[in-house]
């Protein structure tokens, strides 16, 4: 992990194209903003590792033929 230190409207790089910029700082609580292309996703990590508990349950479960089709109808 890279640890780096900013102040209040400094930014980092990441790539050529993804800009975290350090808005506000409020006692224990800093506000950041995230500029990058609309293609990259970006999530809060408790989203993101609700997002990858759904992927693999979703990927676990098996539905048969019938199923399938009953969704459709």
């Amino acid at each position: 992990m890279l640890a780096l230190t900013r102040k209040l409207n400094e930014s980092i790089m990441i790539g050529n194209d993804i800009e975290i910029s350090v808005l506000e700082i409020k006692g224990d609580q800093v506000k950041i903003g995230i500029n990058a292309p609309k293609s990259v996703p970006i999530y809060r990590k408790e989203i993101y590792i609700q997002i990858q508990e759904a992927n693999k349950e979703a990927a676990g479960s098996t539905a048969s033929i019938e199923e399938i089709k009953k969704l459709f109808q």
